[in-house]
């Protein structure tokens, strides 16, 4: 499977870590945003939205990462664990999954991008909303040991790597003692976790 990738992306982070997770072979290609490769007609030919992550496994195309981590469970996974079937826990770790991309890393985007990529000054107002988001997230941890149940699923997998992405960026997670229990838990048992830890290494460099 060839998986079109910048490894300080949080989102190319959790498909690295869920491919680890169900023992999927990814063949990196890394893209240079900055050199704009991800304009180049062959890669708009695969992915006309141009986004990555994008994974290609025996010429079919998906993008956006969480859909790209369900596919890799329900194709490649040994059983449901990761994204159970049971209709109640599935919807929970869907609607983790919705949380993750539309409210705690769209937050972390809206606040650090502007930042980092237009040199515009911090919003305070942008960092009250991620503070919201981490409380909100901080109190769905408060039933169970992981984010939708009482084990590791895809929607723990993805919401690491946009924690971790708040923690490398200066975030005080610590204020968020339910986040900081799972937070910990998830290093010591998301498979493939170092390969996160690489590439916040690199995402790092621009902090």
């Amino acid at each position: 499977m060839d998986f079109y990738y910048l490894p300080g992306s949080s989102p190319c982070r959790a498909v690295q870590m869920t491919a680890a997770a169900v023992g999927a072979n990814l063949n990196l290609k890394l893209l240079n945003l900055m050199a704009g490769e991800h304009l180049k007609p062959e890669f708009i030919a695969i992915n006309p939205q141009h986004t990555i992550p994008t994974l290609v496994d025996n010429g079919f195309a998906l993008w956006e990462s969480r859909a790209i981590q369900i596919y890799l469970v329900e194709k490649y996974g040994k059983d449901d664990s990761l994204f159970p079937k049971d209709a109640k826990t599935r919807a929970v770790v869907n609607q983790r999954l919705y949380f993750d991309m539309g409210t705690l890393y769209q937050r972390f985007g809206d606040y650090y991008y502007p930042q980092l990529f237009a040199k515009a000054p911090a919003d305070p107002e942008k960092f009250k909303k991620m503070e919201e988001a981490m409380a909100f997230l901080n109190t769905f941890l408060e039933k169970s040991k992981y984010s939708a149940c009482d084990h590791l699923t895809v929607a723990d997998i993805s919401l690491v790597a946009t924690v971790s992405s708040y923690d490398i960026a200066g975030f005080d997670i610590s204020k968020y003692p339910n986040v900081a229990r799972w937070y910990d838990l998830c290093k010591a048992t998301v498979p493939g976790y170092q390969l996160n830890e690489a590439g916040l290494q690199e995402f790092k460099k621009f902090f």
